[in-house]
C-alpha cells in the first residue's frame, strides 16, 4: 500500500508547508490567544510541544494509505512516464480505460485531449502527462488537507482539554515557569472533568491549611547549602572598630515608641490596670508602639573586638526526588486523611517547581505505588486521591519497599517522607539496621511527618527529621486562632 507521504514524494509536493500552515492556524485560534493572555506561564510550556506535534503529523502522513483507486492511477502514471512516444500511444486506450474504471477526475479531460487530436504528437504527449500530473497533485493536496484538518481538530480538542485542566490546577501546582511546563506534560492523558475537580477540591483544602504548605516548603528546602570547614586552613584574627557608651545611658532625651517595660510612661502603665484597655496594651506592646523614655549617655569610646576566622567552602547539597509513604490505616481516616492527601499535593507542588520527581506509596497491609510526577501523572494523582484510608499499619513493610526503590539509579539521592500517626508495632531490628545503612549514604534522608502527639518514640527515633503537624482538635483550634 502506498502512503500519503510516498505519494507526495512521487509528485514532488512539499509536506513542510502544509504542516506549518496547520500549526500556524492552530496557534492563532482565538481561544488560545485568550488562554495565553490569562495564563502566560502555560504558553511557554505549550510552545515546547510544537516540535512533537509536527513530528506527530509527519508520522500520521507516513502511516495513512491512499485509496486503492488512486494508487492504481499513480502506478499507471509512473509507468507511462518512462514510455517512449510510440509505446505510450499503443498503451493509451488501456490508460483511458483505467482512468474511467478508477473514476479519476482527469478522465474527462484526457478523453477530450485524445478526441480532439487524432494525430498524437510529442507536444501532445508532454501536455497529456503534465495535465495528468496536475490532476494527481490536486487529489494528493485534497487528501493532505482532509487528513491534516482532521488531525488539527483532534489536536485542538486535546489542547482545549489540557488548557482547561491547566487553568483549573494552576493555583494548586504552579509557582514558577518550570512548574508550568511540568504540569502541562502531566496533563497529557484521558482525564474527565470530575477527575481533576478532585485535585481542585484538595487544593482548596490545602489553601485553608497554610501550615501544611509551609511545612512542605521547609521540608523541600531541608537540603540547603551547607558550610564545610576548609582543610588545613589557617585561623586568622578579625578586628573591627565599634563605638560603645562609656557609661550606662541615664539622661532623658525625649520620647520614642518601643517595648521596654522599664522605661514606660506612667500613662501607658495606667492602661494596663483598666480591663477594657488591657488587650490594647498587649497589642501595642507586641507591635512596639508603647511610649517610652529615650535615654542617651554622654561619653563614647572606641573598642577593638577580635574573633577567629575559619575559611570555609560552601557545598551545594543536591535536591533529589521525593518518595512519599502515606499511612492508610483506619486511625488515619477523616481529617488526618484529608491532611495527608493535601500534604502530598504540597510536596508535588514543591517537586514541580524544583524539577524533582515525586513517587507516592500507600501502605497498610499492602503497598500501592503512584508515580505522580511523570507524563500523564495527573491520572495517577487522581487515583491516589480517590483511595480510602482503612486497614492496619505496617510501616516495616513499607520501609522495605522504600529500600528497594532507593536502589534504583534514578532514586539513589531521594528523600523519603513518611506521613503517619506512627501508632503501630515496633520496627524489627533488621528493618532498623537496613534504614541505618541507607542513612550512612549522605544522599539519603528520612523524614517523618507526625500527625499525632501519641506516635511511638521507638519508631520515630530512626528518622533524620521529625516534622510535627498535630491534627488533634486543640491544635486545629490553635492554628485557626493564630490565622
Amino acid at each position: 500500500m502506498l502512503s500519503l507521504a510516498a505519494l507526495d514524494s512521487i509528485l514532488g509536493i512539499s509536506e513542510g508547508k502544509l504542516i506549518e500552515d496547520i500549526l500556524v492556524t492552530l496557534m492563532a485560534a482565538p481561544q488560545l490567544v485568550v488562554f495565553f493572555e490569562k495564563y502566560p506561564r502555560l504558553k511557554q510550556a505549550m510552545m515546547r510541544d510544537i516540535p512533537r506535534w509536527r513530528e506527530k503529523l509527519q508520522q500520521r502522513r507516513r502511516d495513512i494509505h491512499i485509496p486503492p483507486e488512486l494508487e492504481r492511477e499513480i502506478r499507471e502514471y509512473q509507468a507511462c512516464q518512462i514510455l517512449p512516444e510510440s509505446a505510450f500511444i499503443s498503451r493509451l486506450s488501456n490508460t483511458l480505460a483505467l482512468l474511467e474504471e478508477t473514476r479519476s477526475p482527469f478522465f474527462p479531460q484526457a478523453n477530450v485531449l485524445v478526441a480532439e487530436n487524432p494525430q498524437f504528437t510529442a507536444a501532445l504527449h508532454t501536455l497529456f502527462l503534465q495535465r495528468w500530473r496536475l490532476s494527481l497533485i490536486v487529489q494528493a493536496t485534497t487528501l493532505n488537507q482532509q487528513l491534516l484538518e482532521d488531525e488539527r481538530e483532534q489536536l485542538m480538542a486535546d489542547i482545549q482539554q489540557r488548557m482547561e485542566i491547566g487553568g483549573q490546577l494552576e493555583p494548586v501546582f504552579i509557582s514558577n515557569e518550570n512548574a508550568a511546563g511540568r504540569l502541562w506534560d502531566m496533563s497529557a492523558g484521558h482525564l474527565q472533568r470530575g477527575d481533576y475537580q478532585l485535585i481542585v477540591k484538595y487544593g482548596e483544602f490545602l489553601q485553608a491549611q497554610p501550615e501544611l504548605m509551609q511545612l512542605a516548603e521547609q521540608l523541600g528546602r531541608s537540603r540547603a547549602a551547607k558550610s564545610i570547614p576548609k582543610k588545613d586552613a589557617p585561623t586568622e584574627l578579625w578586628r573591627q572598630l565599634v563605638r560603645e557608651p562609656e557609661s550606662v545611658p541615664e539622661q532623658v532625651d525625649g520620647l520614642q515608641h518601643g517595648d521596654d517595660i522599664l522605661r514606660l510612661l506612667p500613662t501607658e502603665l495606667a492602661a494596663l490596670g483598666i480591663d477594657d484597655l488591657e488587650y490594647e496594651f498587649y497589642r501595642r506592646l507586641a507591635e512596639k508602639q508603647l511610649l517610652t523614655y529615650r535615654l542617651h549617655g554622654e561619653a563614647w569610646r572606641e573598642k577593638i573586638s577580635e574573633r577567629p576566622i575559619v575559611h570555609q567552602d560552601v557545598e551545594e547539597q543536591p535536591r533529589g526526588p521525593f518518595v512519599v509513604c502515606v499511612d492508610t490505616s483506619g486511625s488515619m481516616g477523616g481529617f488526618n486523611e484529608r491532611c495527608a492527601k493535601a500534604f502530598c499535593l504540597a510536596l508535588l507542588r514543591v517537586a514541580l517547581a524544583d524539577n524533582r520527581r515525586c513517587f507516592i506509596m500507600l501502605f497498610s497491609s499492602e503497598v500501592i505505588r503512584y508515580d505522580v510526577s511523570s507524563n500523564g501523572g495527573l491520572e495517577a494523582a487522581v487515583r491516589f486521591l480517590s483511595q480510602r484510608f482503612r486497614g492496619g499499619t505496617d510501616i516495616a513493610g513499607c520501609l522495605r519497599h522504600v529500600a528497594e526503590k532507593l536502589q534504583e539509579v534514578d532514586w539513589r539521592d531521594a528523600d523519603t517522607v513518611v506521613i503517619s500517626d506512627f501508632i503501630g508495632q515496633r520496627l524489627p531490628d533488621e528493618t532498623i539496621e537496613q534504614i541505618k545503612r541507607l542513612q550512612q549514604r549522605e544522599a539519603h534522608r528520612f523524614h517523618a511527618v507526625a500527625m499525632s502527639q501519641h506516635g511511638k518514640p521507638g519508631i520515630l527515633r530512626i528518622f533524620d527529621h521529625i516534622w510535627r503537624f498535630d491534627t488533634g482538635m486543640r491544635s486545629r483550634l490553635l492554628r485557626r486562632w493564630r490565622r
